[in-house]
């Protein structure tokens, strides 16, 4: 047997020692390290008022009123879009303010009114500002719409109750209805497909007949 004989064989065994030692090291770690039980759910009596119905569930206390809604309560209306707070397509209405569903509990919201795009009109009965919308093609994919719609509603009331914005001229005067107001206030609510100008019109629209 030659040196170059012997350099192979060497290299065979040490690389077949490694193996070994590899298979040795990681098999009791995973004997060793089985998987936690997970515990089980808190469950919570949850009463809402939701669309004008009261309503009662028992929830885990993680459930998000996003998922109360469309998982517990088929309103499907409401979106999921980001899951995160910024693209506002899961907007529904708390007493009459506009939040991310997807941010906030259910159980935080016992005995709130709760208002999702299902409660503000219907087809044979539509609410101005869906009817504006269809009129002025504010939607082209329409995932955003709901969402839209809810915000849109809960701006026009924003503007008229005097609330100001960082676009108001004034902190003290009661706010204009104007492209720039209306813009500021609905920059929480993306539009992927890009219908704003159309939004916007809409809402000008319902704004002038409330004027």
């Amino acid at each position: 047997m030659d040196i170059s004989d012997e350099l192979e064989m060497s290299r065979r065994g040490i690389l077949v020692g490694s193996a070994a030692l590899a298979t040795l090291t990681t098999v009791p770690q995973a004997v060793a390290s089985p998987a936690m039980p997970q515990p089980a759910p808190t469950m919570m009596k949850v009463a809402l008022q939701v669309n004008g119905k009261q309503r009662e569930l028992e929830l885990d206390t993680r459930t998000t009123l996003l998922d109360a809604l469309r998982e517990h309560l088929q309103l499907t209306g409401t979106k999921k879009g980001c899951d995160h707070g910024q693209c506002g397509a899961c907007t529904v209405l708390v007493d009459g303010v506009r939040i991310n569903s997807c941010l906030t509990l259910a159980v935080m919201h016992v005995g709130d009114k709760v208002t999702t795009i299902e409660g503000l009109g219907t087809p044979g009965d539509l609410h101005p500002m869906q009817a504006a919308f269809i009129k002025h093609d504010g939607y082209q994919c329409g995932y955003c719409t709901p969402g839209q719609i809810c915000s849109a509603v809960a701006v026009l009331d924003e503007i008229r109750s005097g609330i100001p914005s960082h676009a108001s001229a004034s902190l003290t005067e009661r706010p204009k209805v104007s492209n720039a107001e209306m813009r500021e206030r609905m920059s929480g609510n993306i539009c992927r497909c890009g219908a704003y100008s159309n939004i916007l019109e809409a809402m000008a629209d319902v704004a002038e007949a409330r004027a």
